[in-house]
């Protein structure tokens, strides 16, 4: 029984060290961001999501095999107005796509500026990054460490060439995924596409074979349209406050 309790107690003083831990980490993100839009830096979401060929095709792979199936991922960005004039990109990822773009970046930094001027380009910290930072640095209370390069699924989002262009890019901490409204429209997308992919699906026979194809990028596309800006600034809206939560109650 002291054995159990020893166990139990050290995994909650672990627990609270690891929540504080996030808690100035979330902190650090936010004073930062809203120094920076109290300086008119607009906010900017660039992300993406991985759409699998299932999803597309409504085919479940079943008979308890795994089979990998083509996966596609599209890199997109919004911010409260809407989605960002630029643009969005879909790779095919496996095994023989796996080189990172160098100049999107750069293409996407100057299409924003020109759109909307200077911008804090908020990036969704990989969970893989995180771990591989030393622990003092995730433990430092001064400002967020924004890595030399993150890098996203396609492209290579690097600090100095947000700068170049006159921006901010951040990096949001793993832990705070929710103040990110990227994540619910990727989730409206796939629903869309669920709901959907049927209109967007043409059906071929010849003498022997039956053909099925689908529209794929014109029903990505009427997807993405559908989360108007009117949708965008209720996500926003719903981020925003969380942000005020969360700066009203830990600062």
């Amino acid at each position: 029984m002291p054995h159990f309790a020893n166990s139990l107690l050290r995994s909650i003083i672990s627990r609270s060290q690891f929540d504080s831990i996030k808690r100035k980490q979330c902190l650090q993100y936010l004073k930062t961001l809203r120094t920076l839009q109290y300086d008119g830096f607009k906010t900017i979401y660039l992300g993406e999501t991985e759409i699998s060929e299932s999803l597309v095709t409504g085919e479940e792979l079943g008979g308890g095999y795994f089979m990998q199936t083509p996966t596609w991922c599209i890199v997109h960005a919004g911010s409260s107005q809407g989605w960002v004039p630029w643009k969005y990109r879909m790779f095919l990822r496996d095994e023989l796509c796996i080189k990172h773009e160098d100049n999107l970046f750069f293409e996407f930094c100057d299409v924003v500026r020109k759109a909307y001027g200077k911008c804090a380009i908020v990036v969704k910290e990989r969970r893989q990054q995180e771990e591989l930072r030393p622990k003092e640095d995730r433990e430092a209370e001064t400002q967020p460490c924004v890595p030399i390069v993150m890098n996203l699924t396609s492209i290579m989002c690097c600090p100095e060439v947000a700068k170049a262009c006159g921006h901010e890019l951040l990096s949001l901490p793993s832990p705070c995924n929710y103040l990110n409204p990227l994540d619910s429209a990727w989730s409206s997308l796939k629903w869309f596409i669920i709901n959907n992919r049927k209109e967007f699906c043409l059906q071929s026979i010849d003498n022997v074979y039956s053909y099925q194809y689908i529209l794929f990028s014109h029903l990505i596309s009427k997807g993405i349209e559908r989360i108007n800006p009117s949708k965008w600034k209720i996500l926003t809206n719903k981020v925003r406050r969380w942000e005020n939560y969360y700066l009203g109650k830990f600062s």
